[in-house]
């Protein structure tokens, strides 16, 4: 069976200071570490039928460095290929060097199409920069095309929320991936509690995210995922594979894998990346995807958890009939499934249904 291939640019111009993703500034270990990515890649004999290029910034590779790395890989004739990108760094003649590559489906990261959003954020562009990366993408010919969308910041409101889904779905954007800010321990933006106190509080982010989801829909993206929706046939099916523990392979710094039957990763490090000629790989999990796992990937998604037979399924269905009743998931069709009330109480969720699954 063909797996994932994920790969770890960890380029950006600058660190944006609300982000945890591994990432330098020191661009002139580019070709060194497109030359490390394809010894890794050739090191393996697997073949792939989605392919992610994620960062950092992707967009800061040039389009020969993206055509030298898929050319290294057994990739499927109907591959699905990613990259991100972010309009900073992304014009139309950008476009045209992607897709001749090799990349079909586009990620940009727009966060907003409010300044006052942007400034927040700290992004390197405006709102009109980035509604015009949408529009270069399609005219450079790509017909998927996804947008990030950051909810919870001190500038929204619900009315810049679905002005913005509106704006997106006017572009034509295919699929939006709509994320709640998250404040995370290591980055700048946790160190400066004044900016932290300006972030809706939890109230505030689930009014934001239910405003969200029905604007959404609405303009006819469903909720596949709990921050993902897509138009009809534009599911990422790369990131598919990690929620229904499907096999994938991780090349470059901080990249995550899980194949073989084992989860790994690779420590945070670019030169002892380009300077090993296969990189290290750290066991993380020497037995993942067990039933509480896929539990807990499942539960992410619009198709639900498939409830196991026997005393394990009517365990779960007896936990889980109190939660049906105050709306939070349904029990349908043999499966178990979040409503968007749910998702936004997910974590307990999983955890009240993972405790059931262990007293088997």
């Amino acid at each position: 069976m063909s797996k994932g291939l994920y790969i770890h640019v960890p380029f950006c111009r600058r660190k944006c200071p609300y982000c945890d993703f591994y990432s330098v500034t020191d661009r002139s270990l580019a070709e060194s570490y497109v030359q490390a990515v394809i010894r890794n890649i050739k090191a393996r004999s697997e073949s792939y039928d989605t392919v992610y290029f994620g960062g950092g910034t992707p967009s800061l590779l040039t389009g020969r460095q993206i055509s030298d790395i898929l050319s290294s890989a057994n990739i499927a004739d109907n591959a699905e290929i990613s990259a991100e990108c972010n309009p900073d760094s992304a014009d139309r003649d950008k476009f045209e060097e992607f897709r001749r590559a090799g990349i079909n489906r586009i990620s940009v990261g727009i966060q907003s199409l409010d300044n006052g959003d942007l400034y927040f954020l700290e992004r390197l562009h405006s709102a009109a920069q980035a509604a015009d990366t949408i529009k270069n993408a399609r005219l450079a010919g790509f017909e998927n095309i996804s947008a990030d969308l950051m909810l919870g910041t001190p500038y929204q409101s619900k009315d810049t929320i679905i002005s913005n889904i509106e704006r997106l779905s006017k572009l034509g954007v295919d699929h939006v991936s709509a994320y709640i800010l998250k404040i995370e321990e290591s980055t700048v933006l946790a160190k400066c509690p004044q900016r932290v106190n300006a972030c809706a509080d939890s109230d505030t982010m689930a009014d934001y995210y239910e405003a969200a989801v029905s604007a959404l829909e609405e303009h006819g993206y469903f909720q596949y995922e709990i921050s993902n929706f897509a138009k009809k046939g534009y599911e990422c099916r790369h990131n598919l594979k990690y929620w229904r523990c499907e096999e994938y392979f991780g090349v470059g710094p901080s990249a995550h894998s899980c194949i073989d039957g084992k989860r790994f990763a690779v420590p945070k490090d670019i030169h002892a990346f380009i300077d090993s000629e296969r990189q290290q790989e750290i066991v993380t999990d020497d037995s993942p995807c067990g039933e509480e796992e896929r539990l807990m990937l499942a539960l992410r998604l619009s198709e639900g958890y498939a409830i196991p037979a026997g005393s394990a399924g009517d365990r779960l269905i007896h936990a889980a009939k109190p939660l049906e009743m105050h709306g939070l998931l349904s029990i349908a069709g043999g499966r178990i499934i979040l409503t968007p009330q749910g998702f936004l109480v997910s974590n307990s969720i999983i955890c009240r249904l993972s405790e059931v699954l262990e007293e088997g």
